[in-house]
């Protein structure tokens, strides 16, 4: 495999990592190729990226490898989301507003895990409608983005804290809170 397909392939598994980035001995597991070649491949790619004038770069935190944006253009980033959208929320980005708001602080992999579905383009809707936000980082391998609602969801909802969001413990009231509760969600999402 020469370096032009090598960086084809790790610039797609940047992509489909995420927010919570890979490893470099992921990478190299995955095209089964010497730990330095990552590295140095890695490296070039940065420069690369620097040396352009591209949106993106790859950055470096806790041996982690991800695509970000860059700094400079932030005040762009800022406006996209402050214009209003006309969007509404989709049924999987409602499931996943749920699991947050009843479950947080939660990682994309546990959401995941309860939707049995991948969460990104709902998160990505969520986050961008000022629902959800990062509230931090989990301990262990990768450190994942912590998530969890904001104030903008607590005024959306009419809630004055979590602890006004509808009881799951009982399930005869479950089915009507979460209906209210869901019925709030839909009127927003039109």
């Amino acid at each position: 495999m020469d370096r032009k397909e090598q960086k084809s392939i790790i610039e797609g598994l940047l992509f489909v990592s995420g927010d919570e980035g890979i490893y470099p001995e992921q990478i190299a597991k995955v095209l089964e190729i010497e730990m330095k070649e990552v590295i140095d491949t890695l490296e070039e790619m940065q420069k690369d990226c620097e040396e352009s004038h591209r949106g993106l770069q790859i950055v470096q935190y806790a041996k982690v490898y991800r695509f970000a944006t860059k700094k400079e253009h932030a005040s762009y980033y800022q406006k996209l989301i402050d214009i209003p959208t006309a969007a509404s929320l989709s049924q999987a980005a409602l499931e996943t507003l749920a699991i947050v708001a009843y479950r947080q602080p939660i990682t994309r992999t546990e959401m995941e895990e309860i939707r049995g579905v991948k969460t990104d383009k709902a998160l990505q809707t969520l986050v961008s409608h000022l629902l959800i936000k990062e509230t931090g980082r989990a301990e262990g391998p990768g450190r994942p983005i912590l998530y969890g609602t904001t104030k903008e969801f607590l005024d959306t909802f009419g809630l004055k804290t979590l602890d006004d969001l509808p009881s799951l413990s009982e399930e005869n009231e479950q089915t009507n809170e979460a209906d209210l509760f869901f019925g709030s969600l839909q009127e927003i999402s039109k």
